[in-house]
């Protein structure tokens, strides 16, 4: 029975794992948070699992067996661990509002997510010409500026391009940390937003229309690359590579140019210095230009 006054409470023995999934989406949408799109892929994956399962009915050995059989699926441990995330929030969010009183020991995989993609210039360039020109030039803006592809650079309007005040802005609220930030063009990046403005230009001569859009295709936004970013890295002899690399290896960029530290995180949006280390990646080219460096100091032919 509910609260005095207050409507009745579910019976916690008829509550469905399904519900409960469905409150934490409904959580998530009520909220605005930018990983809905992300839980609700979590969910759906759960659900194979779970639907129709009583809510109190399921065990931590009922957990196990679900992480297994994602696992023998081929599924990352990361992957799993962000669908168990999912679940042991939606639990929590029904005991919070009184709608079971307790919950499955959920624990999680041990991860392996040592950050080792990284791209050299070149090699950047050889992917772009694989690429069409729209797919290229959001590429080489995620590879100066270190920005989240999917979530801050594909959605980029011109607005957000202050050609005048030297800097390309993101909105506090619009991104990961929730933060603004400011980016200051370097000459190559100014280059490639002219391009993109003129190409903006002209698709808005032929159509009529405003294109709020910086990449874009035609006047639509540029949202999906995933097959042809995976082609494109396995005929430029990349294969495997992650559009998130790009992220990385503008951080080592940085790094490589002696920008402070804090200076860099600012225009990365890396939230704490131990998440920006971990992108500060040292290649073998690397130590083969300090151990060349060390050489010359010692005297060493």
């Amino acid at each position: 029975m509910g609260p005095v006054g207050g409507p009745a409470l579910p019976d916690p023995r008829r509550v469905a794992v399904d519900t409960l999934l469905q409150n934490l989406l409904a959580e998530y949408r009520l909220n605005g948070r930018r990983s809905v799109e992300r839980a609700d892929l979590s969910c759906r994956h759960l659900l194979r699992f779970f639907q129709g399962r009583g809510a109190t009915s399921v065990t931590g050995a009922d957990v196990n067996r679900y992480a297994d059989l994602r696992r023998h699926g081929e599924a990352a441990p990361a992957t799993i661990n962000r669908e168990l995330a999912a679940l042991r929030r939606a639990y929590r969010l029904a005991i919070r509002h009184g709608v079971l009183t307790t919950m499955a020991a959920i624990t999680t995989l041990r991860e392996d997510n040592v950050r080792t993609g990284f791209f050299e210039r070149e090699q950047v360039a050889g992917v772009c010409r694989h690429l069409s020109e729209e797919a290229a030039a959001a590429v080489g803006f995620c590879y100066i500026t270190g920005w989240r592809s999917y979530s801050e650079v594909f959605p980029l309007r011109w607005p957000q391009v202050d050609f005048k005040g030297g800097f390309v802005r993101l909105d506090p609220g619009t991104t990961k940390n929730r933060e603004g930030r400011l980016f200051p063009p370097t000459p190559e990046l100014r280059a490639l937003l002219e391009q993109r403005l003129e190409y903006t230009r002209r698709c808005e001569r032929a159509q009529g229309k405003i294109v709020p859009y910086v990449f874009h295709r035609s006047g639509r936004p540029l949202k999906c690359m995933r097959r042809s970013w995976k082609t494109a890295c396995k005929d430029a002899g990349v294969p495997g590579r992650l559009l998130h690399d790009l992220r990385r290896s503008a951080v080592r960029n940085l790094e490589r140019a002696s920008i402070s530290r804090s200076v860099a995180m600012k225009m990365t949006g890396h939230k704490t210095e131990s998440v920006y280390r971990r992108y500060a990646i040292v290649s073998e080219s690397d130590l083969r230009e300090a151990a060349a460096k060390l050489a010359a100091v010692t005297g060493e032919r």
